[in-house]
């Protein structure tokens, strides 16, 4: 899009847009999400950004009235492969926080300084400002969504003191962490963090077809580390998770109504979420992987106009706009399933897995680490698998080159191209994947996941 483009959506308050870019207003120094409710500012007055980091880093604060930095991640990020889409992958998975610039380069196979240069080049902010404006958004949510005390906040959100979390709330948005969380709604949703858990909004963009998606993890759910409750349409999804500081255990709601398969969804919206953390370093990470699991940062309007375009494909699309391509809450759980089977899986996880201290319901543990499994049948597929994910020979993170990551995983012995499909679709959030042998023709590319998700869901594929 051009700048004109990007003002017409403004004008025209587009939410296909949120996310995609941002807009500051010269006048008043805030910057806003394309769907903002407020008067279109004068075009002469506006200037656009394609991350709210580099408007941030303009000198605009965030809008109070339209949240810009709730907005669903873009697209943009999941589809490429170069390095600028795999770092934005690496820090919003937070990265940066954990292991700095220097870390992020090392993963990416990059200098920091080459690093540093093409997202500025690209995005006009670097590495350091994404992650400020990712620490920025996560404080907020904790301020205004739990009772925590706001210097835990500060260091729960990656800051490295309590002046520089205060700097940035005050730069970000206008005022000190005690009137953000003055002005945030008080309700029951409202928790300590710990025993309540954290209540949160998950954004998408254009319609959602939840059930589809709720079925698929139904039908793969692993008791012990997940569990569906509830009747269709109001059904939640719990799981346990492994994370960098610590454990977790998500719930996500399916929202009734708008978003089941038999009408189309509205055009935006949100899954109610809550976490429950032992570290609450861990929200930013949680959240992404959420995020990716449920591909809550999709283009559905991309996606079904490229697809609808196709004879076949039409009227699947038709009856159901929005249809995601499932990601994975723990890429390299993924890669062991889809390599030895749910039933298979499910006595890994009784035999290897780490119990909970604290058992939640019928979630009691976690999906075990590669390296509990390397030794558990030496010689055989799984064993040289997860040894190649302990050592680092097989890397399956969020900024992985992807091309690389299948190459590797291929050289593995009893590894066979359809499970490496799986692999690349879902724990590598690939979304042009087609599965060997199937009628997947390039004319649907860029976005062959999708397409193989419309026929799988229609059974005219067998779901993997």
């Amino acid at each position: 899009m051009d700048e004109d483009s990007r003002y017409e959506a403004v004008r025209s308050r587009d939410a296909r847009f949120d996310g995609e870019f941002f807009f500051g207003v010269a006048t008043t120094g805030i910057y806003c999400r394309p769907s903002c409710p407020a008067v279109t500012p004068m075009r002469r007055n506006v200037r656009f950004f394609a991350t709210a980091a580099a408007a941030q880093g303009s000198g605009f604060r965030a809008c109070r009235r339209c949240r810009p930095d709730a907005v669903p991640g873009s697209a943009e990020w999941n589809a490429r492969a170069d390095v600028v889409g795999r770092a934005m992958r690496l820090i919003g998975d937070g990265v940066v926080d954990r292991e700095g610039v220097a870390g992020l380069a090392v993963r990416l196979g990059y200098s920091a300084r080459q690093v540093q240069r093409q997202l500025t080049a690209e995005l006009g902010a670097g590495p350091v400002a994404l992650a400020r404006a990712q620490r920025a958004h996560t404080a907020r949510v904790l301020v205004q969504t739990t009772d925590l005390p706001i210097t835990e906040i500060a260091f729960a959100s990656g800051f490295a003191s309590v002046r520089q979390f205060n700097d940035t709330i005050r730069a970000v948005y206008a005022s000190t962490p005690s009137e953000l969380r003055t002005s945030a709604p008080k309700g029951p949703t409202r928790g300590t963090g710990s025993a309540a858990g954290i209540p949160l909004r998950l954004a998408h963009r254009g319609p959602y077809q939840s059930a589809a998606v709720f079925d698929l993890l139904q039908r793969e759910a692993i008791p012990g580390i997940e569990e569906l409750t509830g009747t269709p349409g109001r059904r939640t999804y719990r799981r346990t998770l492994r994370l960098p500081y610590g454990t977790g255990i998500a719930a996500v709601g399916e929202r009734p109504g708008a978003l089941g398969t038999a009408t189309p969804a509205h055009p935006g919206g949100w899954l109610d979420a809550r976490l429950h953390l032992t570290d609450h370093r861990d929200l930013t990470t949680a959240v992404q992987r959420l995020r990716r699991l449920f591909d809550l940062d999709a283009d559905p309007y991309a996606v079904d106009e490229r697809l609808g375009d196709d004879p076949r494909l039409a009227p699947l699309v038709a009856a159901r706009p929005g249809l995601r391509s499932p990601g994975a809450a723990d890429p390299e759980e993924l890669a062991v399933r889809a390599l030895v089977g749910r039933a298979a899986a499910e006595r890994l996880v009784l035999g290897h897995g780490k119990t909970l201290d604290a058992p939640s319901g019928t979630l009691t543990h976690l999906f075990p680490e590669p390296a509990a499994l390397a030794g558990a049948a030496p010689g055989d597929p799984l064993a040289a698998l997860a040894t190649a994910l302990a050592d680092g020979t097989v890397r399956l993170d969020a900024g992985v080159d992807r091309d690389d990551a299948q190459d590797a995983l291929l050289a593995l012995p009893g590894m066979d191209a359809a499970t490496v499909a799986v692999i690349r679709t879902r724990a590598l959030g690939d979304p042009d994947v087609a599965p060997p042998g199937a009628d997947v023709p390039a004319a649907w590319r860029p976005w062959r996941s999708y397409a193989v998700q419309h026929l799988r869901t229609a059974g005219e594929l067998e779901f993997r």
